[in-house]
């Protein structure tokens, strides 16, 4: 049975659990939360400009880094309010950057998502996974992607990423240098779709599935060993955590037709800007309360029971 931690918010993405507290991307609100197993929040830090945080993770002194969707940047918190640019992945992202995951050296794994044709669907082989060193320097890993979305790492130290309109999960392994190789397919996921992943001490992965509300277990090979639905809402998004790594904690939304509106605003695959979206002041007020995070017990723990990355693996 799920139970609520938190509503009230505009779009919660991004989850990471680190020092006994689930950290989460609220963003069109602009801001970042940590909030405790019973719901306790506390607003981490909250942009005034333009911003929208969505992936999350720590540098190994704690410092927290933030996947920028309004501009290819990894953004990062030096101090309370003091928020500076730790890497600009302009020259390498085709599109924006969404989600991310960061191993225990401190290297982000950063999905760009390429581009969109004139219909807003994603155009395959443009997307791409980038890799941001603890000292901000980037260089791409892995190309030919569609739209990169939820990254995790497995057990033994595999990066698995969620290419949502491909409807599949793709997996690498890592070599010293954090350089991906040996890509094969870990699931094909249709009928179904995954956008936030997060993987358990048995390497199996959780997925979220926008289109149907429901959030899967699926072991390498493709097999469902486990079903959690919410009527009536879109899955976003999931992370385990919890003071035992047994708590799965369930990111949603009702809608995600306005955030859909917002992302049409960028560049087509030839080049032409499409009509804009709402400004992102206006998706905050049109989004409040649109989204939430419940949590659920399962059986399989995270990789750690506390970790500042979804599903951390074996250091590589």
């Amino acid at each position: 049975m799920t139970r609520l931690v938190l509503d009230g918010l505009c779009f919660a993405e991004g989850p990471r659990w680190h020092e006994g507290r689930l950290w989460v991307s609220d963003v069109f609100g602009q801001r970042v939360l940590a909030v405790t197993e019973d719901g306790a929040a506390e607003e981490i830090v909250r942009f005034p400009g333009t911003e929208l945080p969505v992936g999350l993770g720590f540098l190994p002194d704690g410092r927290l880094l933030i996947s920028n969707l309004d501009y290819p940047n990894v953004l990062r918190l030096d101090a309370p309010g003091q928020v500076v640019v730790h890497a600009d992945l302009s020259r390498f992202a085709r599109g924006v950057v969404n989600d991310m995951v960061v191993d225990p050296r401190g290297r982000a794994y950063v999905g760009a998502v390429g581009l969109r044709d004139r219909t807003a669907s994603a155009v395959p082989g443009t997307g791409a996974v980038i890799l941001v060193e603890p000292d901000g320097s980037a260089r791409m890993v892995a190309d030919d992607m569609v739209a990169p979305n939820g990254p995790c790492l497995t057990p033994d130290g595999c990066y698995v990423v969620a290419e949502l309109p491909a409807r599949r999960l793709t997996k690498f392994d890592r070599g010293p240098d954090g350089s991906l190789h040996n890509r094969r397919v870990f699931a094909e996921l249709s009928p179904f779709t995954a956008d936030g992943i997060s993987a358990d001490a048995e390497g199996a992965v959780w997925t979220s599935s926008t289109g149907d509300g429901v959030f899967r277990r699926i072991e390498d090979g493709g097999a469902v060993t486990d079903v959690i639905k919410i009527p009536g809402r879109r899955a976003v998004a999931c992370c385990l955590g919890g003071a035992d790594g047994r708590t799965l904690f369930l990111l949603s939304n009702g809608t995600s037709e306005i955030a859909q509106q917002w992302a049409r605003r960028k560049f087509h695959d030839d080049g032409s800007r499409p009509a804009p979206g709402p400004p992102v002041r206006d998706l905050a007020r049109l989004m409040a309360g649109n989204s939430r995070i419940d949590k659920v017990r399962v059986r399989v723990p995270g990789c750690h029971a506390d970790t500042s990355t979804t599903g951390s693996g074996g250091e590589v």
